[in-house]
C-alpha cells in the first residue's frame, strides 16, 4: 500500500509538467477612422497630477462603451498616429514609421497623389504579398486572421488592395477605398442601386451584398460580420486576430438614424451632429463586440486594443484653429497635435485574476498612462506577447508596450515620435515634426504665412503650451537647433524620402537653423 501511495505521489508531481498549455490569447485591434482624442465622452487629457479633465467636447459626445472598456483597462493620453490614415494603417501592420515604409500620404485608390513637389518614389502602391505584416506572422503561427472593414493599404491596382494578400485568412468589406461610398444599406453602401452608380462610386464598399436595400447602417453590418467571423474561429478551436477597422467616422457625414435624436437640439451644425452619430454608432459596435465575447465565454482571454488612425475630422472650425480637438490645436492632416493625438485603450475584454494570459499581462483597471507611445508600437507588442518573432534582420521602429500596459513607467523607451508628410495638398503641406518628451519641433519645407507665419520652424513646449499657441523658435535658438538635429537624425535613420524642388528630382531636405 505504501508503494502504491508513493507511486501516486510521484505521478502527482509529474502532472503539472504534462498539463496542457493555456490557450493562446485572442487579439482584437479595434481601429476607428478619423477619430481624434477629443471625439468621445471619455476624457483622455489629464491635469498635472495625472487626473482626467473633462472639456466641452467630452460633454457633447456619447461613448458609454469606451468608458466601459477603459474601466477594465488602461488609456493613454499621449498616443500618436500619423496625421492621415494609410500611413498609420501600414505602420500598425509593419511596426515601421511612415518615414521608413514610405507610404507617407493617404493612398488615392486610382491615381498617384504625391502632390506637385512630393517624392516621386513614395510608396503609393502600399503593401504587397511579400511585405512583412503582423497578420502574416500571426497567421503563420496558427492564428485565424480576420480583417473586417476599411483596408486602404494599397492602390486599387496593387496587391495591397486585397487584405487577403497581406496575411488575412478572411476579408470582409476591405478594399482600396479610403472612405465608404455611403453608410446606408438602402444605398447599397455606394454600390449601384437599380443599375445606377452612386455619387461616390469609387468608394463603394465591397462584399456586403446581403445587406443591400436594408436599413442596416454600415457600422452595424460590419459588427454583425465581425461577430460571425469570431464565432467561426471559436467553433474551429482557433485563436484569432481580429483587425476590426470601422469606416466610421470618415466622411461622408451620413447621419446614423439610430442616434440622430440625441443631437437634434444641440445647436450644432448638421454635419457636426452627423459626425457625433457616427461616433455613437461606432461605440455601440464596441459594446456589441464586448457583449458577444462574454456570450462566447472568451472575454477573459481576449485582449482589445482600441485606437484612432489619425486626428479628428470633426467639422468644427478651421483646420489650424483650436476647435475640433479643443483644447488641442488642429485636426486631421495638420501639423498640430489635434492632427496626431488619438485615443488608445488597452484592456482584457473581461478581467480575470485566474486567467494565465492575464497573469502574464496584468492590465490595471481604470488606469491612465502618460508616457508617449504610437501606432508603430502595436506590431512589436503583439508579437512579443504572443511569442511570435519577426524575421531576422527586419527593422522595427516601434517598441513593446507591455510595461506601459501594466501601468508602470518604462524608462528604457525613447520618448520620441517622428511624423513625416512630404506631400500636398492637405490641411498642412510638406512638413516634418519631431517630438522629444514635452518638446516638439515642426519643419516646413515650403513655409507659408497660413501654416507657420512664413517660417521654416515652429517650436513648442507641450507641457506649458498644449494648444501650441506660443512658437518658441525665435526665443529658444539653442533648443531649436538641438531639436532640429534630432529631427534630421530621425529622418536619416529611417531613410526618409523628401519633397523635391521645381525640377521634380532634387530632394529638398531640412536645413538647420
Amino acid at each position: 500500500m505504501k508503494t502504491f501511495l508513493a507511486i501516486l505521489a510521484f505521478v502527482g508531481l509529474l502532472t503539472p509538467a504534462f498539463a496542457a498549455p493555456p490557450p493562446r490569447p485572442n487579439i482584437v485591434i479595434f481601429l476607428v477612422d478619423d477619430m481624434g482624442i477629443m471625439d468621445t465622452s471619455l476624457p483622455f487629457l489629464t491635469d498635472v497630477t495625472g487626473q482626467p479633465v473633462r472639456y466641452p467636447l467630452n460633454d457633447f459626445f456619447r461613448t458609454p462603451n469606451m468608458h466601459r472598456l477603459a474601466e477594465r483597462g488602461i488609456r493613454f493620453n499621449n498616443f500618436n498616429a500619423m496625421s492621415v490614415c494609410s500611413p498609420s494603417r501600414v505602420s500598425i501592420l509593419t511596426g515601421q514609421n511612415a518615414a521608413r515604409h514610405h507610404t507617407t500620404n493617404w493612398i488615392n485608390a486610382d491615381e498617384n497623389n504625391a502632390g506637385p513637389h512630393g517624392p516621386p518614389d513614395w510608396n503609393w502602391m502600399g503593401l504587397n504579398k511579400s511585405a512583412v505584416t503582423l497578420s502574416r506572422l500571426l497567421e503563420a503561427s496558427g492564428y485565424r486572421t480576420i480583417h473586417v472593414g476599411k483596408g486602404h493599404l494599397g492602390a486599387r491596382i496593387s496587391e495591397g488592395a486585397d487584405p487577403q494578400n497581406l496575411g488575412f485568412d478572411i476579408n470582409v468589406a476591405g478594399g482600396a477605398n479610403g472612405a465608404p461610398g455611403s453608410y446606408y444599406g438602402k444605398r447599397n453602401y455606394g454600390n449601384p442601386v437599380d443599375g445606377v452608380p452612386g455619387p461616390n462610386a469609387s468608394n463603394a464598399v465591397p462584399g456586403l451584398e446581403k445587406y443591400y436595400g436594408t436599413d442596416t447602417f454600415l457600422s452595424e453590418a460590419l459588427t454583425i460580420e465581425a461577430k460571425a467571423r469570431v464565432d467561426e474561429a471559436v467553433h474551429d478551436g482557433r485563436p484569432f486576430f481580429l483587425y476590426f477597422a470601422h469606416y466610421a467616422v470618415h466622411r461622408p457625414f451620413n447621419s446614423d438614424p439610430r442616434f440622430a435624436a440625441h443631437y437634434r437640439d444641440s445647436g450644432k451644425a448638421p454635419d457636426v451632429q452627423a459626425f457625433a452619430t457616427l461616433i455613437e454608432g461606432m461605440d455601440k459596435s464596441l459594446g456589441d463586440l464586448l457583449d458577444h465575447l462574454d456570450e462566447l465565454g472568451i472575454a477573459d482571454n481576449t485582449l482589445i486594443l482600441f485606437l484612432g488612425d489619425n486626428g479628428s475630422d470633426d467639422p468644427i472650425g478651421e483646420a489650424h484653429n483650436i476647435a475640433s480637438s479643443a483644447p488641442l490645436r488642429g485636426r486631421k492632416g495638420s501639423h498640430y497635435e489635434g492632427g496626431m493625438r488619438v485615443p488608445f485603450i488597452a484592456a482584457w475584454a473581461r478581467a480575470s485574476a485566474d486567467n494565465p494570459n492575464q497573469k502574464r499581462l496584468p492590465i490595471p483597471a481604470g488606469a491612465i498612462q502618460g508616457q508617449l507611445a504610437s501606432v508603430d508600437d502595436l506590431f512589436p507588442t503583439i508579437l512579443s506577447y504572443t511569442g511570435v518573432a519577426a524575421p531576422k534582420g527586419y527593422v522595427v521602429d516601434g517598441a513593446p508596450l507591455e510595461t506601459l500596459l501594466t501601468g508602470k513607467p518604462d524608462p528604457s523607451r525613447p520618448q520620441t515620435f517622428l511624423m513625416h508628410y512630404p506631400h500636398s495638398p492637405h490641411r498642412s503641406n510638406y512638413w516634418s515634426s519631431f517630438r522629444d518628451g514635452d518638446w516638439k519641433v515642426v519643419y516646413h519645407y515650403f513655409p507659408t504665412e497660413e501654416a507657420s507665419g512664413g517660417s521654416h520652424y515652429q517650436l513648442f513646449n507641450l507641457a506649458k503650451d498644449p494648444s501650441e499657441s506660443d512658437n518658441l523658435a525665435a526665443s529658444e535658438p539653442a533648443k531649436l537647433r538641438r531639436m532640429m538635429e534630432s529631427l534630421v537624425a530621425a529622418l536619416t535613420k529611417d531613410e526618409a524620402l523628401y519633397p523635391v524642388a521645381d525640377d521634380h528630382v532634387t530632394p529638398v531636405k531640412p536645413q538647420l537653423p
